[in-house]
Order: structure tokens, then C-alpha cells, then sequence
């Protein structure tokens, strides 16, 4: 009896360990002798959402260019290893052509609307830019890249950066960086622009904390079309064709937007594409994707 008590003490030790331990299941991605510095805390603190990856090409030498990833999810699931299973090509190519990526998380909706994703993306990279030494980065030549919510926040993140918005920084963290370069995968820009925009259960209600044409006040600040200015970086658009989640209008506003600005822009309509998938992995989609990177970071 004692025996199998021992043994049984044993294996719950172990389950705990692994239930406790964070796996990185997306590093079978990234190719041979990838540098990984994974669940880092940005804040500080213990909060499972507060912890980027970072990834580093093989035998990296001097400042690396780097591309912030932005996980999507409708803001309340997925985490900083998501989008990367259908993205395989563009991970490794990231790494081959010799860029260091950092993936983060932040709070979903659920756990506290926004401005908190805002302030944990700001916060993220307030650390890496503070770390930049230490991870060999080039804070001068700074990328986002984010798909679905994530498009959002990396839109939202890059085009409030110059408005020096109060309420998307926590205090005491650096605030000098800035963005070269923005890369949005089928992002929203207008949160008033979804059919379910009068629902107080919708994705974008549960964000910001009410239906968003109730409170268009609020759904106006967390719109990434709001911050559009002529200082803004340039983006290059992504949408698929066939988007039932997110509609292609979205992206076609937010090009128009930067147009009239008069900031670099391209918005790419894949033909036949859902909201997310391979096709957004395909050879000309990545052609693009890394001839607008190089120019605007090399």
C-alpha cells in the first residue's frame, strides 16, 4: 500500500510539472539552430499573458531588424504561439533572410477591456527596447506584424505611437521607440463597421466593454482608422477575399485612410482566401511581405 501511495505521489508530481511547464509547441517551425528565448516576463510580474518569445536566426551577429508578431484571436483566445502553424514559410524566412522575432501576449477582453491590450503590446515592447542590447535587436529598424485582433492592435500600436496617447502606456515605461515598417493580416479598423456592432456579446462589445454602436465614443478610440495621421509608418494590407469574420471593407477603409494622408500603403486582396489560412502563407504573399520589410528595414 505504501508502495503504490509512493508511486502515485510520483506520477501527481510529474503531471504537475508538466501541467506547470510551457511548452513551445510551434519551434519545430523555425529552422535548425534558432536561438529561442522563450516565456520572458515583460511586466514583471506572474501573469500568464504578460511573457513574449523572442527567436533569433542561427549564428546571429550585430543588431538584428526585428518584426513584432501579434497573435490574433477576437481578443479573448489563442496565445503568442498562434498563427505560426499556417504562416510556416514566413516563420522560416523570417530567420533565413536574418530578422529576430518577438511574439507576444497580452490580456484578452475577457480578463480586462481595453486600453489593457494596448498597454501589455506598449509594455512588450517597452522591454524589448530596453533589452535591445542583450538580444542583439535594432530598436531603428522595428517592424509589427499582426493577424485578425492581432492586425488591430499591431495597427493600433503603430498608428498611436506618434499621438503619445497617456492612456496606452503604463507609467514609468519607455515610450521612445517608433516603427518602420506595419504588416496587417485582415485586421479591424473600424470596431462600428461590424454586422454585430449593437451586439453587447460580440467580440468587439466584450473589448470595449459595450455593444460599439451604443458607444460609439469608445469604439471610436480603440479604432485604428481614429489615429491615422501624415507621420504614420507605412503599411502594407492584407485581406483575404472571401472574409466572413472580417470584412474586406475594413481594410479597403484603412488603406483609403492612409491614402488620403498620404502615408505609403498597399492593401492586397487575396483571391478566394477565408480569414485565415495558408493562402496567406503562399509564395507572392511572402514576396511581398519581405520586399516591403527590406525596403522599409534593411
Amino acid at each position: 500500500m505504501k508502495k503504490i501511495s509512493l508511486s502515485a505521489a510520483f506520477l501527481l508530481f510529474v503531471g504537475l510539472q508538466l501541467c506547470f511547464s510551457q511548452t513551445n509547441r510551434v519551434m519545430n517551425l523555425f529552422p535548425e539552430g534558432t536561438t529561442l528565448h522563450g516565456n520572458i516576463s515583460y511586466q514583471g510580474d506572474t501573469l500568464k499573458k504578460h511573457l513574449l518569445d523572442i527567436y533569433l536566426p542561427a549564428n546571429a551577429t550585430g543588431k538584428l531588424p526585428l518584426v513584432i508578431w501579434v497573435h490574433g484571436g477576437g481578443w479573448l483566445s489563442n496565445d503568442k504561439y498562434a498563427d505560426m502553424g499556417y504562416m510556416k514559410e514566413t516563420i522560416k524566412e523570417l530567420m533565413n533572410k536574418g530578422y529576430a522575432l518577438a511574439s507576444i501576449d497580452y490580456r484578452f477582453s475577457t480578463q480586462a477591456t481595453f486600453p489593457a491590450q494596448m498597454l501589455d503590446c506598449n509594455a512588450a515592447i517597452s522591454y524589448l527596447v530596453d533589452n535591445a542590447e542583450k538580444y542583439g535587436l535594432a530598436t531603428d529598424r522595428m517592424a509589427l506584424m499582426g493577424f485578425s485582433a492581432g492586425g488591430h492592435l499591431a495597427s493600433m500600436v503603430g498608428l498611436s505611437n506618434n499621438n503619445d496617447v497617456e492612456e496606452f502606456y503604463n507609467p514609468g515605461t519607455n515610450r521612445k521607440f517608433s516603427f518602420k515598417a506595419v504588416v496587417d493580416f485582415y485586421g479591424p479598423a473600424d470596431l462600428t463597421l461590424f454586422p454585430g456592432a449593437i451586439d453587447s456579446k460580440s467580440p468587439e462589445a466584450l473589448l470595449i466593454g459595450a455593444a460599439p454602436l451604443d458607444r460609439p465614443d469608445l469604439a471610436k478610440v480603440a479604432s485604428p482608422v481614429s489615429y491615422v495621421d501624415e507621420k504614420d509608418p507605412p503599411f502594407l494590407i492584407i485581406h483575404g477575399e472571401k472574409d466572413d469574420l472580417v470584412s474586406p471593407t475594413q481594410s479597403h477603409l484603412l488603406n483609403s485612410w492612409l491614402q488620403v494622408k498620404g502615408v505609403p500603403t498597399e492593401l492586397i486582396v487575396v483571391k478566394g482566401a477565408p480569414h485565415f489560412g495558408v493562402e496567406f502563407d503562399a509564395p507572392e504573399i511572402r514576396t511581398a511581405v519581405f520586399s516591403f520589410l527590406e525596403k522599409n528595414l534593411k
